[in-house]
């Protein structure tokens, strides 16, 4: 499995953690709520990646560019998280 792939399924399995569990769970889904856990789980992905690809000189690769893993973690992260909090904001009336 290429580098990228690892990193790609542990930011997936936090973000289900989070969308699938977590989140739905909050007794008050507020947008403070949400971000401030939302926080944990993201430096918990990061760690997990810090954990596995740290000190290693992997490049990863973001189509055209070749980055460290911890770019790489933080933009994926972002970009499949994005339309996951659209979803669940709208879903729960959280005011953005």
């Amino acid at each position: 499995m290429t580098p990228e792939a690892t990193l790609l399924i542990v930011n997936a399995v936090f973000l289900a953690f989070a969308y699938l569990w977590v989140y739905p769970n909050l007794q008050d889904k507020t947008l403070s709520a949400v971000l401030w856990r939302d926080v944990v789980i993201s430096l918990s992905a990061l760690l997990v990646a810090g954990l596995l690809y740290f000190g290693t000189a992997t490049p990863f690769s973001l189509l055209l560019v070749s980055t460290n893993w911890a770019v790489f973690s933080i933009i994926t992260m972002a970009i499949m998280e994005t339309p996951l909090f659209f979803w669940f904001a709208k879903r729960h009336n959280i005011d953005l």
